[in-house]
């Protein structure tokens, strides 16, 4: 996530028009004006984290059995996204499939933000699908 969410310490509108603070947090807690340090940043990005990692397991308890690299991936994407885009797209059934060139190909789709392609998600999926791939192989 540090890799390509960079750490801001006041609250941001995002390309999705979302509040945004930290290394990428959003919630109830993150509105116009909110302001962190950099430890509170550095542990809510822990806590965050870990939280949609176990919530993508959650929908596809897959996850717990594959390579790190593979969940480590996957968690991105939904910390990333959310639950809800991951639990609707065929991304989660190209994972539950443990089909990885399938996941690699339709993580490799999701990188538009407020209705426009962005070069820092083109970036992000893909080393999220190379990650997967390279995990897939060993």
């Amino acid at each position: 996530c540090r890799r390509f969410e960079g750490c801001r310490l006041r609250a941001y509108l995002c390309p999705a028009r979302v509040w945004t603070c930290g290394w990428g947090a959003t919630g109830k807690d993150v509105k116009q004006g909110t302001r962190w340090t950099q430890a509170y940043a550095d542990a809510r990005l822990e806590v965050d984290a870990w939280l949609h990692f176990r919530e993508a397991a959650r929908i596809s308890p897959v996850l717990w059995l594959c390579p790190d690299d593979i969940s480590a991936a996957i968690g991105d994407f939904v910390f990333n996204l959310g639950p809800g885009a991951y639990r609707a797209s065929t991304l989660r059934k190209r994972v539950d499939a443990q089909d990885w060139q399938g996941a690699a190909r339709g993580l490799r789709k999701w990188v538009y933000g407020g209705g426009r392609k962005l070069p820092g998600l083109v970036l992000r999926r893909e080393a999220e699908a190379q990650a997967i791939l390279n995990a897939a192989k060993q």
